[in-house]
């Protein structure tokens, strides 16, 4: 069996899809997968800079010029995943939302990571959140992709203390640190089949090593 093909979609910095692009290259999906293309639909979104330093292929589908439905946005996505053979899809900071078809399409083999403990704390503002609830404990989540918003089965999570001095500026950091960990390992996870969705649920074959 060869690497699995990866697909990302990222919107901005693309510091998560660096940190698998690595993985891939030297770290533990050196020989499990590799990143075939990356689609931004942000112009200037710096993730395309760290795809050509990686010699990574990138396609910009601005989506703020796109007119026709969701749908068909997410079609022009699947034609070049597909071209590339993709297996699994990654959400590396995409901050749009892909379609029941885009998901059905995939076989739900699309990852995300979100910057908080799911279910506490959906959408964009994940740490100024958390904070204003006063949480002692924040985290990151990777998990599955289903069509609402940071809803889907959940693969790994990780948790980080947040102190009283915290603001979005120090706790965001921390917490990053830990995604450019758990999100590789997650799939690692599914390179090597140890992933079994039943539910909500994700077992996991044998135990995880952070």
């Amino acid at each position: 069996m060869g690497k699995v093909k990866i697909g990302a979609i990222a919107s901005g910095s693309g510091s998560n899809f660096e940190s698998i692009a690595k993985a891939c290259e030297t770290g533990i999906l050196k020989e499990k997968a590799i990143i075939e293309v990356l689609i931004c639909n942000k112009t200037g979104a710096y993730c395309m800079e760290r795809a050509k330093n990686h010699n990574i292929p990138y396609v910009l589908i601005e989506s703020d010029k796109h007119k026709g439905t969701r749908e068909e946005f997410d079609q022009k996505m699947i034609d070049i995943f597909d071209k590339y053979k993709c297996k699994l899809i990654i959400l590396v900071g995409y901050m749009r939302f892909v379609s029941q078809m885009f998901i059905e399409h995939f076989k739900g083999n699309i990852m995300n990571i979100h910057p908080a403990l799911l279910p506490s704390f959906k959408g964009m503002h994940a740490h100024e959140d958390a904070l204003a609830y006063g949480v002692k404990v924040s985290g990151a989540t990777v998990h599955y992709v289903d069509p609402m918003t940071d809803h889907g089965p959940i693969i790994i999570q990780k948790c980080v203390p947040v102190y009283d001095t915290d603001t979005k500026e120090t706790l965001g950091p921390r917490i990053l640190e830990w995604e450019h960990k758990i999100f590789p390992k997650a799939i690692e996870l599914f390179c090597d089949g140890r992933l079994h969705v039943e539910g909500r649920m994700v077992k996991i074959d044998g135990e995880v090593k952070l």
